[in-house]
């Protein structure tokens, strides 16, 4: 059985056996918004079992209307998830993951910058 994900008007694949190896590097680099929405929101406060509020005053940013789970500054233009653990090298909430990380590599955005996501993720690969 193939683990190679496929999306239509993706013109790559994605296996996620290649996380393995990776090291968290969709999770790490330069700062960006990991957006959150209240669903998510609610279901990763079940997750840490702590009440919403906690999780917005601890992990959350508002920007405009939206939420971005915060990040951690490494070095310089080096940012990381706050909730991926450095010493494991991986997601440390990845059952109650926001839609966005669950979406990796299929983000409209790579379609039209397609070598960044061959950069970032070693378990992409041409079709």
């Amino acid at each position: 059985m193939s683990n190679i994900l496929k999306k239509e008007n993706f013109d790559y694949s994605f296996n996620p056996n290649g996380c393995d190896t990776c090291a968290g590097k969709c999770c790490i680099g330069e700062s960006g918004y990991i957006w959150i929405n209240k669903t998510e929101i609610e279901k990763l406060a079940k997750h840490l079992n702590i009440s919403i509020e906690d999780v917005g005053q601890k992990f959350l940013l508002k920007i405009g209307y939206k939420y971005s789970i915060k990040e951690i500054q490494l070095e310089k233009d080096n940012y990381a998830c706050v909730f991926f653990d450095l010493n494991k090298k991986q997601c440390s909430i990845y059952e109650a993951r926001p839609t966005q990380c669950r979406t990796f590599p299929f983000w409209d955005y790579f379609k039209e910058n397609k070598e960044e996501v061959f950069k970032e993720c070693p378990a992409v690969k041409n079709i």
